[in-house]
């Protein structure tokens, strides 16, 4: 499993301390997919793959459901929709779309520390 640094520790402290508003979802490893490997084909959804659309895998939130990314080393975020299953390692929590990524500039290293909040549009709906 890859290990934190102890300042990117700190910094998942820091971002689960400020979550006053209880939208935190999960914390942990993000990788990517997608690629040419992957464009065009069917996801679990039933949808065909994009790799330029900003959409995710994840083992167990529902199908369309809307998800916040936070990069925890560098605070950019992006919102996805969740239309894949996986990542089916355990040391991933999600797997982003090559477009999510590049927004969380995380696309050359391949992977980052995140936060995972509901989105506003999921947060509005379970109220």
């Amino acid at each position: 499993m890859p290990q934190a640094s102890e300042p990117e520790d700190a910094r998942v402290s820091e971002a689960l301390a400020h979550d006053t508003s209880a939208t935190l979802l999960q914390h942990g490893w993000a990788t990517w997919y997608g690629g040419k490997r992957w464009h065009g084909r069917r996801t679990a959804s039933g949808e065909r793959f994009d790799r330029q659309a900003l959409t995710a895998a994840h083992k167990t939130l529902p199908l369309g459901s809307r998800v916040r990314v936070v990069n925890l080393s560098n605070g950019r975020e992006v919102t996805v929709r969740i239309n894949d299953r996986g990542p089916f390692t355990p040391k991933f929590i999600i797997d982003l779309s090559e477009a999510a990524a590049v927004r969380l500039g995380m696309r050359h290293a391949g992977r980052a520390q995140v936060a995972l909040h509901r989105s506003a549009a999921l947060h509005k709906q379970a109220r």
